[in-house]
């Protein structure tokens, strides 16, 4: 496996550490959860080719951008990955977004920036919040990750539907800690349900939706009623046995269809 390198780059207020690796494009620019970092996608890594090119940093608030300043709102954290895109991929790239990754990764490709050849979105925050999200959820959200008891409880009994490997699990217990107070309650009491579906309809490139078969937090059902309607061209794939933590339960199948998706975005 080729070496990973890290670069500083100039945001708001600061700056973030950008992980780069191998050269056969088009790049594969990762986006994490919230809760995660860029760890979160390593078992996915380790199942790519070896010289796929591919980038990822921790975003806004978490684990080694954690002393980057807010706002922490969708579109600062926006702002901050059209920043990578634009200053660290030399070439024509995908987003590949994880939950509020999904998200964040929904709002870039509607500015359709150059060189975007496609959005796989991994267990996606749908951009039409769903009914669920209500007021009072949303405050007990912001909670799961007060204490490292509350996190292994939300990993046990809500983020995954399989157990975890025991490095993989205490890699995503650190990074569920690995945040200020701010920006930690910034994604459930508000990003959560805002509502983008103005934005996902000029999202105009292809779009692959992987759905978990047992995920407690963005179903399958959830993702067809509130996500496919407002990017009517993006094609679903359901992910058997695994909950929302894809690229840890399962990070063959989403290096599988990573893969596929690499193929026919360059056909």
């Amino acid at each position: 496996m080729m070496p990973e390198t890290t670069t500083t780059l100039a945001v708001a207020g600061g700056s973030l550490a950008v992980r780069a690796r191998g050269n056969t494009g088009p790049t594969l620019v990762f986006v994490h959860y919230w809760g995660g970092s860029a760890d979160t996608w390593n078992g996915v890594l380790d199942h790519l080719p070896p010289g796929q090119a591919t980038l990822r940093f921790d975003q806004r608030g978490w684990g080694a951008s954690q002393a980057l300043p807010g706002p922490y709102h969708l579109d600062r954290l926006t702002d901050d990955l059209a920043r990578v895109a634009e200053a660290r991929v030399p070439g024509p790239f995908v987003l590949v977004g994880h939950s509020m990754g999904g998200k964040v990764s929904q709002l870039l490709a509607a500015r359709r920036p150059a060189g975007l050849l496609g959005l796989v979105l991994v267990a996606p925050a749908p951009p039409q919040p769903p009914a669920l999200v209500t007021e009072e959820y949303r405050e007990g959200l912001s909670h799961a990750y007060d204490s490292p008891e509350a996190v292994r409880h939300a990993l046990d009994h809500v983020l995954t539907a399989t157990p975890l490997p025991r490095t993989v699990r205490d890699t995503a217990i650190r990074d569920s800690l690995a945040s200020g107070a701010e920006a930690r309650r910034a994604w459930p009491l508000r990003g959560i349900a805002q509502d983008i579906t103005h934005a996902a309809r000029d999202i105009d490139v292809p779009v692959t939706v992987l759905a978990a078969e047992n995920d407690a937090v963005e179903p399958p059902h959830v993702l067809r009623e509130h996500l496919l309607p407002h990017i009517p061209h993006a094609t679903l794939e359901t992910v058997p046995d695994a909950g929302h933590l894809l690229p840890a339960e399962a990070p063959a199948a989403v290096a599988t269809a990573l893969r596929e998706f690499l193929t026919a975005v360059r056909s």
